[in-house]
Order: C-alpha cells, then structure tokens, then sequence
C-alpha cells in the first residue's frame, strides 16, 4: 500500500513539474496574414514593411521609407503576446531617444489589427486590415498640432 501511495505521489510531482507545451498564442497567430514582404509605391517614396515570426509568441518587422536613394524613415517593430495582451512596439530611428513606443491591441479580428496609444504625440492609433491574400492598408491617425489627422499605405505582397 506505501509503494502505491508512493507511486502515486511520484506520478503526481512528476505530472505537476511538466512544462505546458500545448500553450497557444492564438490572438497573434490569428495576425499570421501580416508575415511576409509589404510594399507601397507612391510619388512620395517607397514604403517597405518585412514581418517575420521570431518566435510562438513574437513578431518582428523592419519598416523603411525611401525616396530615391535617401532613406526618411526606418523604424523596427515587435509585435509580442504576453499573456492576453497583445503589444505593437515601435522604434523609429533618430526619435523618442530610439526607445521603443508600445501601442496596446484595441481590435484584433480576422480583418483588422487596431493598435492604440493615446499618450503618444503622433500617430495615436496604427490600423492594419488586410484586403486581399496579397494587399493589405496601413493607417495611422491620430491628433498633430491640434488637427485630426492621418496617412494611409496601400501595400501589396512582394515576393
């Protein structure tokens, strides 16, 4: 009887210790359309956005803005569940003393990603809804200068 109550204590220390791989991080996963090569072409410049998973958990991405040769934005982004929560950071180079800025998931469906901060100057609010397989807009808006404004990116796959 001791050798059972003793194996079954073992079984149970042993099953409590055990790491839960089945844990899933199914509010990013459901962002997965997001990963890959973005770009939009304008007469302004060209904007570039490269995602790619880091890890279960993680997303990163390098954006550029580039007219001609010269390079007017370059910002990294992690996109990270912890827990429930769902973060966008942005690092823009040359701003916010390269800190990153977090903006909070507000809307996650299978059609949109709405990313707040209301605390930061500009943009308060970064959208991403995708259109197609291969097309998807990126708005960003908020307050500038006392004037509601806002810029939106019509970017298209690149292979």
């Amino acid at each position: 009887m001791k050798n059972t109550i003793s194996l079954g204590c073992l079984i149970l220390a042993l099953a409590s210790c055990k790491e839960d791989k089945s844990r899933t991080y199914e509010k990013i996963n459901a962002a997965n359309w997001l990963l890959g090569n973005w770009e939009s072409k304008s007469v302004e410049g060209n904007l570039t956005e490269s995602w790619k998973k880091a890890n279960d958990s993680t997303f990163q991405a390098t954006s550029y803005f580039i007219k001609e040769k010269d390079t007017l934005h370059f910002e990294t982004i992690i996109l990270e569940q912890k827990g429930e929560k769902v973060t966008y950071y942005a690092t823009v180079q040359g701003q916010n003393e390269d800190k990153p800025i977090a903006f909070k998931l507000k809307t996650a469906a299978e059609k949109e990603l709405l990313f707040e901060n209301l605390q930061h100057d500009y943009p308060q609010k970064i959208n991403y809804t995708p259109i197609t397989a291969d097309s998807l807009v990126v708005k960003i808006s908020g307050m500038q200068q006392g004037k509601s404004s806002s810029e939106q990116f019509s970017m298209k796959r690149i292979k």
